[in-house]
């Protein structure tokens, strides 16, 4: 049976559930259902503070969506009784009226006659009433004891012991008292950071608990700190600055690229049945090391930044890309080495003049939560079973990814995960018991044993409490998207803080940019009221304002469509959030996230601001307007979706380019670590001519030319990107490049190799090499293919522009034409030289007509103008350029 459709917003939602309010009256709750009937008694999320079942009778139709509202039954438990009639039972999903759903992992629920109790995926037929015995609760709990406070720099680790409760504790209110006045924060656990304080001021806090009916016990003793000195900004750290549409970006997986030091490999957990041991491939073999001894390789090929995967400590299974982090304010120690820290790394290739951007999440955390902010515990237990998976507690060993665990021998280890015991404060429901499910190995599975949004394993305060049932829906922005990736609540204060505090320390070792994960996953206004703006002012206070806005953010909005909108939601396409806001919302975050959503759904793909900032007046280059600008560019994910030819991601990246602030600052790529063109799950392999055209068009048109390790070579044509742990790395788009990269190379300049010997040598020889090496230093002689606005207007013929760039001593001005011939009509005229042949023309009609041979090749037509001379033939024919 299909279910009907899901709203796409909560204003959808709303007047569907207002239309529903009637049949309301009927949600009578009972302790056992008359026959012909079925009670269903739901345990809602903790966030949640409505409920609807969707439901279908076996047999008959679905319910209007969201279904008909159920009724407060007792804290936590909402109840509906339906009439079955002539039915044996209904297929259910329950959401909370605002567009977050349990559907139960798009299984469904099955419900039969009588009385079910749904609670963790699970319905339980035949199930006593859990609200039949409830008395009102009106005891507070106790109030906590024993408040302690530890000094950090400018942060306070409070730490207290749980109170008692009749039913249960459901959360603890700390307040902090200074001279500046009283904050208050909420926690599930016993244990609280309070971090990003004013340095060498003296706090005082207190603590009461609550439990789910909002009683409040007395306040603990309270206890005073005073912070220290603020942590001194790392030495030489200093970005170097400068247009970022400058400088070409090539994206390193760090753990992948170059093994500078082997003593820092580590396979993890999945290490053997990955099958990375038979390849002798630990997951975690490139580093910083091997990053600082291979800089000159990429640049080399012509690029003057790097992309690098996350560089915080992560933790998970399978963690070797940086995307899990679990401590934000630590470097990933199997990155580092001796003499190659992560300062190293910036340092030196600062000293090279290449630029670092390093990849940042903001959206979740590990699936173990994010140290000094929220890391529960998960039931585990040393049976015949599940006795080698749990590690044996060591609270003298911090796990840190390198250092081994002596008892266990593992630098994996997690016995600092787990419990037996139920820990003190734990919100997690059913803490140990059997779910009636089995492992694949046929082991029993226990409540609360894996990390999950919807069991109450983590506070609502620092984390979302859903999965994400509609990917273009409000949830997208406000669930989790796996059980690895722990979905910060980020319209929370303390997540917050503990987020920018961490960013802004590697601001301070003076990174160039961010290249910002899972972007979309994040509101707009969140990011615009919040995150941007605390990083730019770190920036300005750090270089001033001019120099501030050369730090580059490039956010992943992953729209996967080949449309210009996102399946029609705006809040989902990646020009989207170039944008600052256009209106007023309420001032609480979570408030302030829905009323935009609705707000930008309702004005619909028609009603979005455009620019002409990316585009020239006629021949003429116009001071662009940024005003509105929301500080975030973006990875254009228009182009890459169509990249499978060059001539249809020119067109469509044309089509998107008005409701883009500027896309002369988009990163353009073809494929990288997550897909090729067209979604697809392999890395590109439409052969060496295509890769040539792709590049012709990326290195020339608007935005920023990015690309993924490896591509110079083919490296893994056709090869499926990413299959987790179920296959080896070396089987897959994210093998080990190092292989490729042995020998010796000597470099003069970006694009200039004096010297190489062995494999590097053999690299540099490659096709593509060199024809990246040309493409770098025809672009770096040209501005208008770097800063410049384009047009297509008056141009004949296939993938075709002009380009002009101005400013105080700079006026250059080109036409390109790829892959096949273009006549440019109304250009002003002048002498012309082709920077690809050298050859020179005089235009006197406004008329000059490229020819071009075919695929791989171009022609960049340069205009000598007063303040900037056409530089003449650029490097040295090559392979495809000639």
């Amino acid at each position: 049976m299909t279910r009907g459709p899901r709203p796409r917003s909560r204003l959808l939602a709303a007047v569907l559930a207002t239309a529903a309010v009637l049949l309301a009256l009927l949600a009578v709750p009972a302790s056992a259902a008359a026959a012909g009937t079925a009670t269903i008694y739901y345990r809602a999320a903790s966030a949640w503070s409505s409920v609807n079942i969707h439901y279908a009778l076996t047999g008959g139709a679905w319910t209007t969506v969201p279904g008909v509202p159920m009724t407060a039954a007792c804290p936590g438990w909402y109840a509906r009784t339906i009439d079955l009639g002539t039915a044996t039972g209904l297929t259910a999903a329950f959401n909370n009226g605002g567009g977050i759903w349990d559907n139960n992992g798009a299984a469904d629920y099955a419900i039969g006659s009588g009385v079910t109790v749904v609670s963790d995926s699970e319905a339980t037929a035949n199930a006593p009433d859990p609200c039949a015995s409830a008395e009102p609760d009106t005891a507070a709990p106790t109030a906590p004891r024993d408040l302690t406070a530890t000094v950090n720099a400018t942060t306070v680790i409070l730490g207290w012991t749980a109170s008692t409760d009749d039913v249960g504790v459901a959360g603890y209110r700390l307040t902090r008292t200074s001279a500046e006045g009283t904050v208050t924060r909420t926690t599930t656990a016993t244990q609280f950071a309070d971090a990003n304080l004013d340095p060498e001021t003296e706090y005082t806090y207190a603590v009461t608990a609550y439990d789910a009916v909002g009683n409040v016990s007395a306040a603990s003793a309270s206890v005073a700190a005073t912070t220290g000195e603020a942590p001194p900004t790392s030495a030489g750290g200093e970005m170097l600055g400068g247009d970022p549409r400058q400088d070409p970006i090539y994206f390193a997986m760090t753990a992948r690229f170059y093994d500078g030091d082997e003593s820092n490999n580590r396979g993890g957990a999945k290490h053997e049945t990955s099958g990375n041991a038979e390849y002798d491939d630990p997951m975690f073999r490139g580093d910083f090391s091997g990053l600082i001894e291979r800089l000159d390789y990429i640049k080399g090929l012509g690029f003057s930044a790097v992309w690098i995967t996350p560089v915080v400590l992560n933790r998970s299974d399978y963690d070797y890309h940086g995307y899990h982090g679990y401590d934000f304010y630590e470097i990933d120690a199997r990155l580092e080495s001796e003499g190659a820290s992560y300062q190293d790394l910036i340092d030196t290739a600062h000293a090279k003049g290449m630029k670092i951007y390093q990849d940042v999440v903001l959206n979740h955390s590990s699936r173990w939560g994010a140290v000094g902010l929220e890391t529960p515990k998960v039931y585990g237990v040393q049976d015949a079973q599940w006795g080698d998976f749990y590690d044996t507690p060591n609270p003298g060993f911090t796990y840190d990814g390198l250092a081994v665990e002596p008892n266990s021998g593992r630098s994996h280890y997690n016995g600092d995960l787990w419990s037996t015991s139920e820990p003190a404060g734990n919100t997690c429901r059913n803490w140990g018991r059997f779910t009636g499910n089995y492992s694949a190995e046929g082991w029993k599975v226990y409540h609360c044993q894996w990390p999950s949004p919807t069991s109450g394993m983590f506070s609502a305060e620092h984390f979302h409490q859903c999965w994400i049932g509609n990917w273009e829906g409000e949830d997208a922005r406000s669930c989790w998207i796996h059980e690895d990736l722990a979905d910060f609540n980020t319209e929370n204060e303390a997540v917050q803080e503990y987020l920018i505090g961490a960013y802004e320390q590697y601001i301070d070792m003076g990174v160039d940019g961010f290249r910002v994960d899972t972007a979309v996953h994040i509101p707009r206004v969140t990011w615009n009221r919040v995150f941007l703006p605390a990083l730019q002012e770190h920036l300005v206070a750090k270089y001033g304002e001019e120099k501030a806005q050369d730090f580059y953010i490039f956010g992943e909005v992953a729209a996967f469509v080949h449309d210009r909108w996102n399946r029609g939601s705006v809040n989902h396409s990646a020009q989207f959030y170039t944008w600052q806001e256009r209106r007023e919302y309420a001032a609480d975050d979570v408030a302030a996230a829905l009323e935009q959503y609705d707000w930008e759904n309702a004005q619909g793909t028609e009603n979005q601001p455009t620019s002409d900032n990316a585009f020239l007046d006629g021949n003429a280059y116009h001071e662009p307007d940024h005003s509105r600008f929301s500080g975030m560019n973006i990875i254009d994910m228009r182009m890459h979706m169509n990249f499978g030819e060059a001539g249809n991601a020119f067109y469509n990246g044309k089509d998107s380019d008005a409701w883009v602030n500027d896309a002369t600052y988009n990163a353009v790529y073809v494929d990288s670590h997550d897909y090729g063109p067209n979604k697809s799950s392999t890395r590109y392999a439409g052969g060496t001519d295509a890769w040539a055209e792709n590049m012709n068009l990326m290195w020339t048109f608007r935005g920023i030319p990015t690309l993924y390790y490896g591509s110079e070579v083919e490296f893994q044509a056709g090869v499926k990107i990413d299959c987790g742990p179920t296959c080896p790395l070396a089987e897959t788009g994210r093998a080990y490049y190092g292989d490729n990269l042995e020998g010796t190379l000597e470099v003069s300049d970006f694009s200039q190799v004096e010297s190489a010997t062995g494999a590097i040598a053999t690299t540099m020889e490659q096709p593509l090499v060199q024809h990246l090496q040309r493409l770098n230093e025809i672009r770096r002689a040209v501005p208008a293919l770097t800063m410049g606005q384009y047009s297509t207007e008056g141009i004949s013929g296939g993938i075709a522009f002009k380009r002009r760039y101005t400013d105080a001593t700079t006026d250059s001005f080109a036409l390109v034409a790829i892959t096949s011939s273009a006549t440019f009509t109304s250009i002003p005229n002048g002498t012309y030289t082709d920077a690809v042949t050298g050859e020179v023309r005089t235009v006197t009609n406004g008329t000059l007509t490229a020819t071009v041979s075919g695929k791989g090749d171009m022609a960049v037509w340069v205009l000598d103008t007063a303040l900037t001379d056409a530089p003449g033939q650029i490097g040295a024919d090559g392979p495809y350029l000639s």
